[in-house]
């Protein structure tokens, strides 16, 4: 039996300790959860703003292109020789605009030393990233076909004009509205064989020179005097020469047809002044020459 005036203390029962201790924990564990959620978030993100800073810092690098090349013109050389050889965009007209203010404003007049440059852009061509080029692309993308079919409808025009002066049998003049300025067999001291081999044909430089007939190139580049000069044999076994061209638009074995324009006109070699020199031939070479009219006349081609 207890003393009087002595109370006994009550005592915790174990239950109660087991919710004091889970709510503590509770308590104590709610933290670490709160904190590892928002690690585990960071986590997350890291990655996805070194990604976008990857490709922030990628993006202007797809707009870097190597630079133009220069090119150092020797002796023999031509503008559409070297676009040719360096297998320049656009040929030797895309070359002389780019290089307009190196070889002047005639393209046949280039001379051993200059420095023309190659794969030069347009003004405002420049790097830029992607994100800006891709509207400019989607904008021109519809026009191409449009384009493309404007040049094989001058190159149409250009056929039909050479057809227009001959009778069918596909041949024609060397140029149009011909205009013969030296006659064939002129003499004088000019020429190594005491007369002239051919006829020259008024042409102001950059005219259109055509193949009179049907026929496989038989050479196209460099001849000393006559400068660059293309020649054809026909199905009937002649020849037929063009001299003295600024540019050339064949090469040897090539195909070609009536009227099919082969160059343009110029003053390379030794030449006084633009025009062509036209000759027909029984053979590929020098000395085998015949009247050029009358073979011409002879396909009923007028002049």
């Amino acid at each position: 039996m207890p003393a009087k005036g002595k109370h006994r203390r009550k005592k915790t029962g174990p239950i109660s300790r087991g919710f004091l201790a889970a709510g503590t924990g509770g308590a104590v564990l709610a933290l670490p959860l709160i904190g590892a959620t928002g690690a585990h978030a960071a986590e997350q993100a890291a990655p996805a703003a070194a990604k976008s800073a990857s490709v922030a810092e990628s993006a202007p690098a797809t707009g870097v292109k190597g630079s133009p090349k220069t090119y150092s013109v020797v002796a023999g050389d031509y503008l559409a020789k070297i676009a040719s050889s360096q297998k320049t965009k656009g040929g030797w007209q895309k070359l002389y605009k780019d290089n307009r203010d190196v070889v002047g404003e005639n393209p046949s007049l280039i001379r051993p030393g200059m420095k023309l440059t190659l794969g030069a852009k347009a003004p405002g061509a420049t790097g830029k990233p992607a994100a800006e080029a891709a509207p400019s692309k989607a904008k021109s993308a519809p026009k191409p076909t449009a384009e493309k079919a404007a040049p094989a409808e001058n190159t149409a025009a250009t056929a039909d004009s050479g057809a227009s002066q001959s009778t069918g049998s596909g041949y024609a003049a060397p140029v149009e509205s011909p205009t013969v300025t030296t006659q064939y067999r002129a003499s004088g001291a000019s020429w190594s064989s005491g007369y002239h081999t051919g006829s020259d044909f008024q042409a102001a430089s950059g005219t259109s020179v055509r193949s009179i007939g049907p026929g496989t190139v038989v050479s196209a580049g460099w001849s000393g005097s006559y400068g660059n000069e293309v020649v054809i044999q026909h199905s009937d076994g002649m020849y037929s020469q063009y001299a003295h061209l600024s540019s050339l638009e064949v090469s040897a074995g090539q195909t070609v047809t009536g009227g099919q324009q082969i160059g343009l006109s110029g003053s390379t070699g030794n030449s006084t002044g633009p025009h062509l020199h036209f000759e027909v031939r029984t053979g590929p070479s020098y000395g085998s020459d015949v009247d050029p009219i009358a073979y011409l006349r002879s396909h009923g081609v007028s002049i």
